[in-house]
């Protein structure tokens, strides 16, 4: 069962080359992504993204119960979703899969 995560700051990054915008929740000491972020931050499709997420928990490098939280999300349809948001940890584990200079930079920095 995934924890829910209480809404916090959001934080608004924007790329150098102004090409990506990213809003980033800051909740309990922790960054918190949707798969959908992590897409915009790392510059790669969304099937990559997803792939290693699931590779990462499969292999035991993190466990998903630890690292995962449904947050409620409105779409521009007016429904509100639950998402799943990835902290910090997996935010990290994906960037070193997926070998994006834009992510590392963004995430190093």
């Amino acid at each position: 069962m995934n924890k829910q995560i209480n809404t916090g700051e959001v934080v608004i990054y924007q790329t150098e080359d102004g090409q990506a915008s990213l809003e980033v929740n800051l909740v309990e000491d922790t960054v918190w992504l949707s798969l959908n972020h992590m897409v915009v931050l790392f510059d790669r499709d969304k099937s990559v993204i997803s792939r290693h997420t699931r590779n990462i928990f499969k292999e035991g490098e993190l466990d998903k119960r630890s690292v995962v939280a449904k947050y409620a999300t409105t779409a521009s349809d007016g429904k509100t979703y639950q998402v799943e948001y990835f902290s910090l940890d997996a935010i990290i584990s994906v960037g070193y899969r997926v070998k994006s200079q834009r992510g590392k930079d963004r995430v190093t920095s």
